[in-house]
């Protein structure tokens, strides 16, 4: 099965090894089919992900309702729509959307594993809003069922958007974001009950009604937070991860802050200081003083929420896997680099669809060492064909280190 790795498979075969975790991302852009490359969870072959085109919905049914696990966290827009861009505008009835779900309480009733599930309520220009709507409100039922659980999550709010006031009406947990859904689900799946304490840059940032949410910062961390099954507890509390909110204030005051405690807790950061991009003068200081490669995670790529989600999950998952936490902050840092250069770059020179030409970007990325690694940037693709996001393959090349140290493998 994708994802296990040829040690996995070969304990299944023997049975011996516990049924994987399944994960039905919401589509292939970067965020929703990162966790598929962290040899963590059984994915879907890619090619039944077609970027614009949506998902291959006969194939993707067939998979799942072939692959044995014992738990399931899946994105419903993909299955009832082909994806979230699908969700939007394809013309569809809710029945039909509804009949496309069914395979998953299939999937349950043949292997019994557990349903994570989420949908999508959807932003203020999709055509469809209220058809997506009705499908939400026919699965009420659904969280009754025992070993499913369902939330609702808002895409991009803006100023007077409905969609908090409907995902509040729905009789299951809903919460800011989408597109961080899927991995902080996967969090839910591995570790429930994660504690976690929550910092904020200053008190006030957590009043702040954030871009795309439409709600107080508070309410969107303790909805990410709930969505993981973690506990928020205080620093005296022993929290397993301290999670970091930086509101783009002030960034030294948040070394400051970072100096006193990562020596005694792991920290995920969340950069929320503009939409889609981190702070360069934040990035500079935690490069600097060499604090980015100690951090247990960090994310800048999206909304407060797909931050949140990403740093919050990212850095629970990976708390004791060295090398993987390595390789996350590697992707979270190109992430950043692309927003700051790749994605102005790319756009100030090619039109879209991009043209081949335009992987000539990967000559400006920088040097980047990581705990005994360099990290190299081997090519860049564009699935969807434009410059917002960016496929990446990055390897950690070990260094040549002083005789009496060892790399962390």
């Amino acid at each position: 099965m994708r994802g296990l790795g040829l040690l996995g498979l070969l304990l299944w075969g023997l049975g011996l090894a516990q049924a994987p975790v399944l994960y039905l991302p919401l589509d292939d852009r970067p965020p929703n089919w990162g966790p598929c490359t962290w040899e963590l969870v059984a994915c879907p072959p890619r090619e039944v992900y077609r970027g614009l085109k949506g998902a291959d919905l006969t194939a993707l049914r067939a998979w799942l309702l072939a692959s044995p696990g014992e738990k399931l966290v899946a994105g419903l827009d993909v299955l009832a729509y082909g994806g979230l861009l699908q969700s939007r505008h394809l013309a569809l009835p809710a029945e039909d959307a509804l009949a496309r779900l069914a395979p998953l309480l299939a999937w349950k009733v043949r292997y019994g594993g557990e349903l994570l599930l989420f949908g999508v309520v959807p932003r203020w220009d999709a055509t469809q809003r209220r058809r997506n709507l009705a499908v939400l409100e026919a699965l009420a039922s659904w969280p009754g069922l025992p070993g499913v659980y369902l939330e609702a999550v808002w895409d991009d709010a803006l100023r007077g958007s409905p969609a908090p006031r409907e995902a509040r009406g729905l009789p299951y947990p809903s919460r800011p974001g989408t597109d961080e859904a899927g991995q902080v689900l996967l969090l839910r799946a591995f570790r429930p009950g994660l504690k976690v304490a929550v910092v904020y840059e200053e008190e006030a940032l957590a009043e702040r009604i954030t871009p795309y949410e439409g709600v107080p910062l508070r309410d969107t961390v303790r909805g990410v937070v709930q969505s993981a099954l973690a506990t928020e507890v205080p620093l005296e509390g022993e929290p397993d991860l301290v999670l970091y909110v930086y509101g783009g204030g002030n960034p030294r005051g948040v070394v400051r802050d970072l100096l006193g405690l990562m020596p005694r807790f792991p920290v995920a950061l969340a950069d929320l200081s503009r939409v889609n991009r981190g702070d360069s003068r934040l990035m500079a200081y935690l490069l600097d003083l060499g604090l980015y490669p100690r951090l247990a995670s960090y994310a800048s790529w999206g909304t407060p929420a797909n931050n949140l989600g990403s740093a919050l999950a990212q850095g629970g998952l990976f708390l004791r896997d060295q090398k993987g936490r390595l390789r996350r902050l590697a992707e979270a840092y190109f992430a950043y680099w692309w927003g700051e250069v790749g994605r102005p770059w790319v756009r100030a020179r090619f039109p879209e669809p991009l043209p081949l030409e335009a992987q000539g970007v990967a000559a400006l990325w920088p040097y980047l060492e990581l705990e005994g690694y360099r990290v190299g940037l081997g090519r860049i693709l564009f699935p969807w064909e434009r410059a917002f996001e960016a496929e990446v393959w990055l390897d950690l090349v070990p260094i040549s280190l002083p005789k009496g140290r060892h790399l962390v493998e």
